[in-house]
């Protein structure tokens, strides 16, 4: 066969720019492989019930903590077999709180991201993503996902700008690292953001025993790397190492005699421990400074990063040269003190004190319904609960 040298010419000019193309989309030569590392962390949390399983909730319906420039769920955003519920009432087990994604690359490349959330949603993201709308009924029968498309990571930028408001939030916290910045259509970013509700089994159980003691049990078949129990009464701090645990526990409470500056060590130490690097340790705990260690008590405790991939499954293509997943697992357990407390408030009216308990509160309250002492009281629950809901502030609007 013959072919004509304009042909030949036409043919090798077709190729080279099909092969630019795939190595612009890539950014580098499409046999290289990626020079990117990503590291991940976030947060599980959930309610410890009076059997010590993670019980139903309603995650969202405190106070927004996010920019206004973070995309939320809303209301025309996903279906529900029952009609249209207000975002805030969907009820979870799991609220799966603010995973951030860095990325550190010595040269300019292009990915795509997927995270997968079975048995759960995605509900806040930031830049922008493609997540499909769901019918959401029961969420341990749907199948969450989010999608980045042309990621591209920049260690070329030049004095980045990432949005800021004026108002102050624990978001901007996650931005205190030396993750190579990145971009998603016009927006820009340290890290790939998002948040979701879910509804699984945690793999641990707890609950206070009748000598106040805090008994744990690892109820998967995973050993877990690293528990921690924490408590603060009155804004008096302590903490109890327990280091991993394979089967079961039982805690004393802490001595009141800690701090958040002896504290924060042992937290840096055990992420860093699961792949992090110093300064994502510390964004990550700093982050979340002012809920984990605010009135209360609960346990902290490492999901394995079998656990992780399997709760949520990423995808980066092109494959990164190295990926770490950091989870920690956070469980609120409801004490005896915290429950009369709010009954005591329910009965006085005491609007501040119930504010207090955030957006725990629904988990509470629904302990405390049946007892003998608010027989006949359902009505005035109901209306203390209105004055609670109606005291959040609006969702923020980008001017």
């Amino acid at each position: 066969m013959k072919v004509r040298s304009g042909s030949v010419v036409l043919l090798l000019s077709a190729f080279v720019v099909a092969t630019s193309l795939v190595a612009t989309i890539h950014g580098a030569n499409p046999l290289t492989p990626s020079a990117v590392v990503a590291h991940e962390w976030g947060t599980f949390t959930s309610i410890a019930g009076e059997d010590g399983q993670a019980v139903t909730w309603q995650p969202l319906s405190g106070p927004t903590d996010l920019p206004c420039f973070v995309t939320r769920l809303n209301p025309n955003s996903y279906k529900s077999f029952a009609g249209f519920d207000p975002v805030r009432a969907i009820k979870a087990t799991v609220r799966m709180e603010t995973p951030v994604i860095y990325f550190y690359s010595p040269r300019r490349e292009v990915m795509r991201v997927n995270v997968q959330f079975p048995r759960g949603v995605i509900t806040e993201w930031y830049p922008r993503a493609y997540v499909p709308t769901l019918p959401i009924n029961d969420l341990s029968t749907v199948r969450g996902q989010a999608t980045w498309i042309g990621v591209t990571v920049q260690p070329d930028a030049l004095a980045p700008r990432f949005l800021r408001e004026r108002e102050p939030s624990h978001y901007y916290a996650a931005r205190e690292t030396d993750a190579t910045p990145i971009a998603v259509v016009n927006e820009s970013e340290k890290f790939l953001f998002y948040r979701g509700l879910a509804s699984f089994d945690v793999p641990i159980r707890a609950t206070i025993a009748d000598d106040g003691r805090v008994a744990v049990e690892n109820v998967s078949p995973r050993s877990i790397p690293q528990l921690i129990l924490f408590q603060n009464s009155g804004g008096r701090m302590g903490f109890r190492v327990a280091g991993e645990l394979d089967a079961a526990v039982t805690l004393d409470m802490p001595p009141l005699t800690a701090n958040f500056e002896t504290l924060r060590p042992e937290l840096q130490e055990m992420l860093v421990t699961q792949g992090l690097y110093e300064r994502e340790a510390a964004a990550m705990i700093e982050t979340w400074r002012d809920s984990w260690f605010d009135e209360g008590t609960r346990l902290f405790y490492i999901v394995p990063r079998a656990a992780v991939d399997e709760l949520l499954p990423l995808t980066i293509d092109p494959a990164p040269a190295e990926i770490a997943r950091a989870f920690v697992g956070r469980i609120e357990i409801i004490t005896a003190a915290v429950l009369d407390d709010v009954e005591q408030a329910i009965l006085t009216n005491n609007l501040p004190k119930l504010l207090t308990c955030g957006r725990l509160l629904d988990a509470i309250i629904a302990r405390i319904r049946t007892r003998p002492s608010l027989a006949g009281r359902q009505e005035k629950i109901d209306n203390m609960m209105r004055l609670v809901a109606a005291s959040h502030a609006a969702e923020p609007r980008c001017q």
